[in-house]
């Protein structure tokens, strides 16, 4: 399994451009929340859903990477979680149409993003990128925020290597 900063400086190498950074904390919650929508819709029983097994997934997997990163992520995916069901619950026809906004809203906002930065999206050479987007996210918000100097350093040694 890749380290956390092997992954973030390969993400970050397709995510230079802060205009392309910018979009992307609109697109990518938007698509997360948009996926979850259909996902509340599947049973698994006991009242989970596939929407609690896939963010579950996603997340235990951010926990093996970062443990603060991935608690403040479970804060934010917890919250589009919480949206998303919300979302379920006003019907098949209207949840298609909350999904069918955001999901193409979200890529539309990343492709304009791309735009900014003159590359194609890393999901375009290695489809789990997408996964990585999120945890991603979050590491910036504590990089300015002046928290986890030592992974920005790795991923920055990485990039200028």
């Amino acid at each position: 399994m890749k380290s956390l900063d092997q992954q973030m400086a390969v993400y970050a190498a397709y995510h230079r451009n802060r205009w392309n950074r910018l979009t992307h904390f609109i697109g990518v919650p938007a698509i997360i929340f948009a996926v979850l929508i259909p996902l509340s819709w599947v049973p698994l029983g006991e009242g989970v859903t596939l929407a609690h097994a896939f963010l579950g997934a996603v997340l235990a997997y951010y926990f093996l990477l970062d443990v603060p990163l991935a608690l403040a992520t479970t804060l934010v995916g917890g919250a589009l979680f919480h949206a998303a069901k919300l979302a379920a619950g006003t019907g098949v026809a209207s949840g298609w149409s909350w999904f069918g906004v955001f999901f193409a809203g979200g890529w539309i906002f990343q492709l304009v993003g791309h735009a900014f930065e003159g590359r194609r999206p890393a999901l375009a050479d290695n489809l789990f990128q997408i996964f990585i987007a999120p945890i991603f996210l979050m590491a910036e918000v504590f990089f300015a925020l002046g928290l986890k100097r030592d992974v920005l350093k790795k991923i920055e040694e990485r990039l200028a290597g």
